[in-house]
């Protein structure tokens, strides 16, 4: 199988703690694939994105998601990097011609935590209390159970976050455990927030890996890191997330499921940014119908919701 690979194989990634963390979880997990591949034969590069460059603007404000994939794509399809890793919930829907995400790792646990000195729950914060985040989804449907909280804005990597809470400029902040687990810092955890409380952003706990469509061998190699379960999930969740044409600016959250009768489950949610309106699909069926069961899902929240729900955001 290595015979057509051009050595060694280059994994481009973001340079924050956790993006580094999954390249060395796919280079671990490449290397146990296949045996005849050395360490020295994989190689991680970081590339630095417009996403990382500015910090101090919602993403909402600078273009959206693409802003922490187009540094990469390029340097992919300049053939600069063999292969990109990637968190897959800030990929955008649509992806460059010439590329195509050719394998999904295992999903790690998709649910938002809590950390806050002050409270164990989102129910036990106190009054008024602010709560840190960038996300659009985390936020709305904050304020939708909690609507005299106040929201800040927390842009940064997981441990500017969590020096920001240390030094007292919030009272609590939610990040993703999945992020957590790959750093080694769940125990910092104060509560896990179930997805009945709180539904994930599309494909959270997901990394995806990208390369060239045309790079047979590059396909080749990955194969045997994709993981099928989390492939029809991730599917049904981004064909929700396309069928919505979502973006930064839209609060949308998903999670699909592979129940034990082996069908599989699926719910979305579209949220107004103040947490004032929700509305949400569910949809049930096979492993194969994971893409039309999310674009469906899909089409039926934006008909509920009207063009109103989505262009009038701040």
């Amino acid at each position: 199988m290595l015979d057509a690979l051009q050595l060694p194989v280059r994994i481009g990634t973001r340079g924050s703690p956790l993006a580094l963390a999954q390249a060395e979880e796919t280079r671990a997990r490449l290397l146990a694939a296949h045996p005849g591949l050395s360490a020295a034969q994989v190689e991680i590069q970081v590339i630095r994105t417009t996403g990382d460059r500015v910090q101090d603007r919602p993403l909402s404000e600078i273009g959206g998601k693409g802003l922490f994939t187009k540094e990469i794509e390029e340097a992919l399809l300049a053939r600069h990097i063999d292969i990109a890793v990637h968190s897959m919930k800030d990929m955008p829907t649509v992806l460059p011609d010439g590329l195509a995400i050719v394998c999904l790792l295992q999903r790690e646990d998709p649910c938002d935590v809590l950390i806050s000195p002050k409270a164990t729950s989102i129910k036990e914060l106190p009054q008024g209390a602010a709560v840190g985040t960038s996300s659009l989804r985390r936020q709305a449907l904050l304020l939708r159970a909690r609507p005299d909280l106040r929201v800040a804005p927390f842009r940064g990597n997981v441990e500017t976050r969590l020096a920001k809470l240390d030094a007292g400029e919030v009272d609590a902040t939610l990040l993703a455990l999945a992020g957590l687990k790959r750093l080694g810092l769940a125990g910092i955890t104060t509560s896990v927030i179930l997805t009945g409380e709180m539904l994930p952003a599309v494909a959270q706990g997901a990394i995806g890996i990208e390369a060239r469509i045309d790079d047979a061998p590059v396909a080749r190699l990955l194969a045997p890191l994709n993981h099928p379960p989390t492939e029809y999930c991730v599917r049904a969740e981004r064909a929700f997330l396309a069928a919505l044409d979502g973006s930064c600016r839209t609060p949308i959250a998903a999670l699909a499921q592979i129940m034990p009768n082996g069908k599989l489950h699926l719910r979305g949610q579209i949220v107004k940014p103040d947490g004032t309106q929700l509305f949400e699909a569910v949809r049930d069926g096979s492993l194969a119908d994971a893409s039309r069961m999310g674009f469906d899902a899909g089409v039926e929240l934006r008909m509920r919701g009207g063009d109103d729900f989505f262009t009038a955001l701040p």
